[in-house]
């Protein structure tokens, strides 16, 4: 029986070449076509993956709508849209789509100047814990998984998450600036965007927020610290709300069947992510845990005035 748990590590995937014709060996399937589109423009890489590997692996998938005639849609999503309606009060991916897979997602890192007061993790924490209003915190917008990270780290180690000071930037660009300039003690963001900057010898990094360590980064995993973290910013394919078991069905074959290729596998490891797989029923069960989740946080950083939120499943960890 195929296996029905499917994930890879990372965002921003490589385009599709032109012209990508079926894996060798691998005969054509008589399957309902497929179109694929991104739901923010930062998702259009993984769509673009997606599509190469689907068609390589015998699919009829496109990333354009029409271009190949009637075809089922599929919505490349993820933990931003995911938190941008929970903060906008509107129906979440549960309410408003078919959830079929989760496809892929960043690691986050923790990183501080190179010449920090902060040697590890323990001392950060230490003083976020003792003094979260004072260490000052960057990252992406507000909101958004670098913020719902540090409200997680804070809510582990038991620290006041509404007294945390945090200032999202636009861009990975603009907490570096920050960092550097002094204006922030520490930031998170995808390991892909500070990789760079930890290379050079900038920043140093503190801790991962995935379950073990990284290779190539010297920093611990947020649970070696001590703090019951998992957490990652995915993204995922869903289908339609309403959609058929029979278009369900394919879809799930297309995604599971695109998580073992090969040409799927040289991408996860050309661009330096791991492999988290989970599809189906599987992976509705844990969007329901992730939805609460974030919602639970975003509470408690203070961005959500709602009144207690069930948090199902295991609160402290992503997978």
């Amino acid at each position: 029986m195929r296996r029905r748990h499917f994930f890879a590590l990372g965002l921003g995937v490589a385009a599709c070449a032109a012209g990508c014709g079926t894996e060798r060996g691998v005969p054509a399937r008589p399957r309902e076509p497929f179109s694929v589109t991104p739901a923010t423009d930062r998702l259009e890489g993984v769509v673009q993956a997606l599509v190469r590997a689907g068609g390589r692996a015998g699919f009829t998938v496109s990333a354009r709508p029409g271009r190949s005639g009637p075809a089922t849609p599929i919505t490349v999503t993820g933990l931003s849209v995911l938190a941008a309606a929970e903060l906008n009060g509107r129906p979440g991916l549960l309410d408003t789509t078919t959830p079929l897979a989760r496809l892929v997602g960043d690691v986050e890192v923790v990183v501080v100047p190179a010449h920090s007061r902060f040697k590890d993790f323990d001392e950060f924490g230490a003083h976020l814990l003792a003094q979260p209003e004072q260490t000052l915190l960057a990252g992406g917008p507000q909101g958004e998984p670098d913020h719902l990270l540090f409200g997680l780290i804070a809510r582990g180690l038991g620290a006041d998450t509404r007294r945390v000071d945090y200032t999202g930037y636009p861009s990975a660009v603009g907490a570096a600036t920050a960092l550097l300039g002094g204006r922030a003690a520490a930031a998170a963001g995808t390991l892909p965007d500070w990789r760079g900057s930890i290379r050079m010898g900038l920043v140093r990094p503190l801790a991962v927020s995935c379950a073990s360590r990284v290779d190539g980064i010297d920093a611990p995993s947020l649970l070696e610290s001590g703090v019951r973290v998992d957490f990652s910013d995915w993204c995922a394919a869903v289908g339609p709300s309403g959609m058929t078991e029979e278009s369900r069905a394919s879809a799930l074959d297309l995604c599971e069947t695109v998580a073992d290729s090969a040409a799927w596998q040289a991408t996860c490891r050309t661009r330096g992510w791991s492999s988290i797989p989970l599809a189906g029923d599987d992976f509705k069960v844990w969007l329901a845990s992730e939805v609460g989740r974030t919602r639970a946080v975003l509470r408690d950083l203070g961005l959500l005035n709602t009144p207690g939120t069930t948090c199902w499943g295991s609160c402290g960890n992503g997978h």
